[in-house]
């Protein structure tokens, strides 16, 4: 496909295999405000594929790029744990194709070698689909970046939201749409977004979003999840216990994965406990049932409320409403 420019926007120049559909690329992996930027990266969704992009801004004296050549090269795979290997790959690639655009021997080279890899993940035998690289004119990278896999940030993503992570990890329970806003660079953000955005004007189309986030500021404008936003004396006695599990650097088992296994630990203690009541004859879930999911039975209420609507359990909340008859 043709070369794109600042004039002409955003536009893929070259790909393999030549006949994907890379409809709308340039701009879900596109952020706004990043031409004033040097480098940034970030992870995209396309259709069933999940798609990692690095971008690179290097000063030309060109009047048709406008003083400032822009381009990014990206890859699509169908597996989103496997993307942040080729980020470095990524990054040398893009700072080619500023210095010698058009010359796409490397990537064409590294497509033969990679599209016939077969699928890491247990039992899902045959081959992936190819991987596919399109260099094109939008922005992405970010070279201070140590973490490079999305799942391996998750002290720094605690260490950000402070409390607030324990909101946030109820919103993702009840399966609520979460969008993070934030000005450029947004590689690091992608990293503790489920969806982001470089556009302030969308905190105005609220029927994109349920739970808004800009910087540590969480808020929703649904009425009946404002409950949610208040931290009561349950998440206070998480924090602490969240807290206790850092680690010194040298220490085993490393501070990720004590921070993955503890919400993990949360998450079965909770469902364990519903799954068990539902079984049960008389199905009633109580204040101390809640204590022992380490929920608060008054500040928590409304959120268990969602939690039995949102999976369809069949039990019966019991729990008093101080604030009703």
């Amino acid at each position: 496909m043709g070369v794109g420019n600042k004039a002409a926007g955003n536009m893929v120049e070259w790909c393999l295999p030549q006949d994907i559909d890379l409809e709308g690329v340039e701009f879900k992996s596109m952020a706004s405000g990043s031409h004033k930027i040097q480098s940034d990266f970030i992870y995209f969704r396309k259709g069933p594929f999940f798609g990692l992009a690095c971008f690179a801004n290097m000063p030309v004296e060109s009047e048709l790029e406008r003083g400032a050549r822009m381009k990014s090269v990206g890859i699509l795979s169908p597996s989103y744990t496997l993307l942040y290997r080729y980020m470095h790959f990524l990054e040398n690639q893009v700072r080619h194709q500023l210095e010698t655009p058009g010359r796409y021997s490397h990537l064409a080279a590294f497509y033969e070698d990679k599209k016939g890899m077969l699928h890491a993940g247990p039992g899902s035998g045959g081959s992936l689909p190819p991987v596919y690289w399109l260099p094109s004119i939008h922005r992405y990278m970010y070279p201070e970046m140590k973490i490079t896999h999305p799942a391996g940030c998750m002290s720094q993503f605690i260490k950000f939201f402070g409390e607030q992570i324990l909101i946030l990890w109820k919103f993702a329970l009840l399966r609520k749409r979460i969008l993070i806003f934030s000005p450029p660079p947004v590689g690091v953000v992608c990293y503790r977004a489920p969806a982001g955005t470089t556009e302030k004007i969308f905190e105005e189309k609220r029927e994109l979003y349920d739970v808004y986030v800009d910087n540590q500021n969480v808020k929703t404008h649904h009425d009946h999840l404002q409950p949610l936003l208040k931290i009561n004396s349950a998440d206070r006695e998480k924090q602490m216990l969240l807290y206790s599990q850092e680690v010194e650097e040298d220490n085993n088992p490393c501070e990720e994965d004590l921070f993955v296994l503890f919400f993990l630990e949360q998450n079965n203690r909770i469902f364990q406990t519903l799954l068990e009541v539902s079984a049960s004859q008389d199905k009633t879930l109580t204040a101390e049932h809640a204590r022992g999911m380490g929920l608060d039975p008054q500040g928590d209420r409304s959120f268990l409320m969602d939690l039995l609507e949102a999976y369809g359990i069949d039990v019966m909340l019991v729990i008093d409403n101080p604030c009703c008859p």
